[in-house]
């Protein structure tokens, strides 16, 4: 009976260090998972990073445009005194 018995416990161990396997499995999965996050956070970062260059880069242009607008201190004068600026 005592042969039964250990046969018992080696089936007991097989089916346990399956599930073991199948635990190993999905966590070395999800660890390439993340690696494949990783990835998709570089490049979202890149382009946002290349966008925000884009938008300082146009906004550097737009401020050398306005600079070349010449104002007449005449004209402030009178927008100051309209607007009741002091």
């Amino acid at each position: 009976m005592e042969g039964a018995d250990e046969g018992v416990d080696n089936i007991l161990d097989s089916k346990d260090l399956q599930k073991q396997s199948k635990a190993f499995d999905k966590l070395t999965d999800r660890v390439e998972d993340r690696q494949l996050d990783s990835t998709r956070v570089q490049e979202a970062m890149a382009s946002i990073s290349a966008s925000k260059e884009a938008d300082i880069q146009a906004a550097r242009l737009r401020e050398k445009e306005l600079a070349a607008v010449k104002i007449n201190a005449a004209d402030v004068e009178i927008i100051a005194n309209e607007l009741e600026v002091d």
